[in-house]
Formats: structure tokens, sequence, C-alpha cells
């Protein structure tokens, strides 16, 4: 009787996936994946910020891209097989595993010491999750020859970027740095080239947008995480608790700019049809969403700085200049999603309106402003300037002939 059902459990997960259909949406075992994506996520912020530094913020971006082009993968193999049933759930739960692993030692990612070494381990980890992610594709994919041929042409890239990663953390240093750069501009380099190939089908674009639009709010979630982080046992004083509620606000005015154009661009996927689909997934999704997730990362990283530094040492400390380093990344991180946020909206929906655009501008104009002020004066600066966009967005939304 127990061989029998054995039997049946391993029959269960060896079978082809179920395929999804077109309303197909997300579901909770991939949001329990996510809730391993966050926990990376976290991971990058405490290696950038723990100590924040110059190296460790352009580091930082290159474990961003490391963790956003697995967990796209799987935002794919998801669209393509139902991620909770049979062999799919299987491989999933491997590949958490390895992502988890990855996130446990990226505090570590630059340092080399026994018995292990974080590098390799971390370069292991991501292999190990990209290989698993196209066997399951591949699998999924048995009776489809166009989508194959096309998933086989794009591992040339994608083996050349995981070589590259491995060969990185084992000489560690400056050359892991120049070959991890160089292993993504492979990798993403040639997800670019393939978008504009007849080769990918998005089944579900219901799904896709779906699935994207609540990875937006994981990383978020990593903003509010950080106001934590900053404040430590301090929490209780009203100049933490003010600086937390301006991180609070710029989060909101940021999610209000993502949420407008989020629907009009999933009704686009959605009128889409076929390679046409699949281009507008893999440009606006894949592509554009990694400026947005890595600008809300950056975020979170000036937010924690900011926080800090009004609870260290009390009201008196309130007076100290926010510094360059936090200022990148506060300033910088907004600017960045801004920017990204119009990329999404002019790839997806059509025509973008300058202010997003002009405000990432401003922006950057006012570092060196930003960078020898108060932490708090930044940080209430940045949230007048992110939500006079926001409500402007929304004003112009409201009109009629308005663009997104």
């Amino acid at each position: 009787m127990g061989a029998g059902r054995s039997l049946l459990a391993v029959t269960g997960v060896l079978r082809r996936p179920l395929l999804t259909e077109e309303a197909h949406r997300v579901t909770s075992f991939e949001v329990f994946f996510d809730l391993v994506f966050v926990f990376a996520v976290i991971r990058v912020t405490a290696f950038i910020t723990h100590p924040l530094s110059g190296p460790s913020i352009a580091e930082g971006l290159l474990l961003v891209v490391l963790l956003w082009s697995t967990w796209t993968a799987y935002a794919w193999v998801g669209n393509q097989a139902r991620a909770d049933t049979g062999l799919v759930r299987a491989g999933v739960t491997v590949a958490m595993a390895a992502i988890f692993v990855a996130g446990l030692v990226m505090p570590e990612a630059w340092n080399d010491h026994a018995p292990l070494d974080p590098p390799v381990v971390l370069a292991v980890s991501f292999a190990v999750a990209r290989l698993i992610y196209l066997a399951l594709y591949l699998r999924a994919t048995a009776g489809d020859r166009q989508v194959r041929s096309q998933l086989l042409l794009d591992t040339i890239p994608q083996s050349l970027a995981l070589i590259a990663i491995i060969t990185g953390a084992v000489l560690g240093g400056a050359a892991q740095t120049a070959a991890w750069a160089a292993a993504f501009a492979v990798d993403f380099g040639g997800r670019r080239v393939g978008s504009g190939v007849r080769g990918y089908r998005l089944r579900s674009p219901s799904h896709f947008a779906e699935r994207h639009g609540l990875v937006v709010i994981i990383a978020f979630g990593e903003t509010l995480i950080a106001v934590g982080e900053g404040a430590g046992i301090a929490i209780a004083r009203w100049l933490v608790l003010a600086a937390a509620v301006l991180g609070l606000a710029v989060v909101v005015c940021l999610w209000w700019l993502y949420s407008s154009c989020a629907g009009p661009a999933q009704r686009t996927l959605e009128r889409s049809d076929g390679p046409e689909r699949a281009r507008l997934a893999r440009q606006a999704y894949t592509l554009g969403h990694l400026l947005l997730i890595t600008g809300a990362l950056y975020l979170a990283v000036g937010v924690e700085e900011v926080v800090s530094r009004v609870s260290v040492g009390g009201p008196g400390s309130a007076g100290a200049a926010l510094g360059w380093l936090a200022a990148i990344a506060l300033y910088g991180g907004v600017a960045l999603y801004l920017v990204g946020r119009s990329a999404f909206v002019r790839l997806a929906v059509g025509p973008v309106r300058a202010a997003p655009l002009l405000a990432a501008g401003v922006l950057v104009v006012l570092l060196p402003a930003a960078a020898s002020i108060p932490a708090m004066a930044a940080l209430g600066l940045l949230c007048v300037l992110v939500a006079g966009v926001a409500c402007y967005d929304r004003l112009a939304a409201a009109e009629p002939a308005g663009s997104a």
C-alpha cells in the first residue's frame, strides 16, 4: 500500500507539466517563491549598507541584476506551466532552496574565507537555479518546436554568462567584479536581441502582469523593512518616527505612479498576440522592470541611512549632513525608478508625460545639495518632489486626452 502511494507520488511529479490557460492567475506557491526572493533582496541591502561605500553601491547593483535575472526566469516558467503542480513544483522548490542559500551568503559576496568560499557558493547556487529553469522550460514546451529552438538558442549567452560568473567567483576581487559585469552584459544583451526573435510565447498576460506588480510591491516592502533596520531600538523618538513616515510617503507616491500605468500596460499586453505579446513582455516587463526594482532597492538603502542618522545621536545629530553616498542611494534610487517607470510606459502603453523624467533630472541636479543638507531635510525635500509628481500624474490621468 505504501509502495503504491510512493509510486503514484513519483508518477505525479514526473508527468508532463500542466500548461496554463489564457486566464491563468498567480498561484499562492509563486507568492511563496517571491518570499524567498525578498529575503535575498534584504540581504543585498545588508551587503550595501554594512558598511555603505562606493564599491558596495556598485557591487550591490551586480547582485540585484543577478537576482532579477533568476526571478524573471521563473516568472516565465510559471506563465508556461502551473508552478504549483507536479514536476514544476518540485523543480521550483529546489530552486527556492538554491536562492535561499545564495541570499544567506550575499553579505559576503566579495569575501573569500574558509571553509566555504561565499562567492563560489553564491555563483553555484544561481547556476543551479538557472539550470533547473532551463530543464523545466524545456519540459513544459516539449510539444512546441519553435519555442524550444528559441530557448536553446538563448542558452548560448546564458551559458557564457554562467561560466563568467563562476570564473569571477573563483578569481575574486576586481576580477570578480569585471567578470560578473561582463556576464550580465552578455546575458541581458542576449535577452534584448532575443526579444525581437519570433520564438517565445506568453500564454497568460494577466498572470505575467500580476506577477510583476506583486514583485514591485515586494521591492517597496524592503524600504519599510529598512526603516526598522535603521531605527534599531530608537523607534520611539519623534524624529525617527517622522523620518519613517516620510519614507512611507515616498513609497506610497511611487506606488501610485506605478499603479496608474500598470492597468493600461496589462490591457495592452492582453490585446497583443503571438510574437508581439512575447516581445512586449520581454522588453517592458522582463527588462523594463529591472530599473524599477533596482531603484526601489536603492531607495531602501537611502531611507535606512537617513533613519539611522537621526536615531543614533538623538535630535543633536539631525543637523549632520546626509553625505554623498547616502544621497546617491536615496536620490539616485528614486531617479532610476522614475526613469524605469517612464520606460515601462513608453514600451507598454505609448506616449510618456514629461513630468516623471523631469523630476528624475531634477533629483540628479539636486544631489550636491542633498549631500550637504541634514538627512531629514534631504528626505523631506525628496518627499515633496515625489508627491508633486504623483499628484500631477493623477490629475493628468483624469483628463480625457491624458496619456499614461
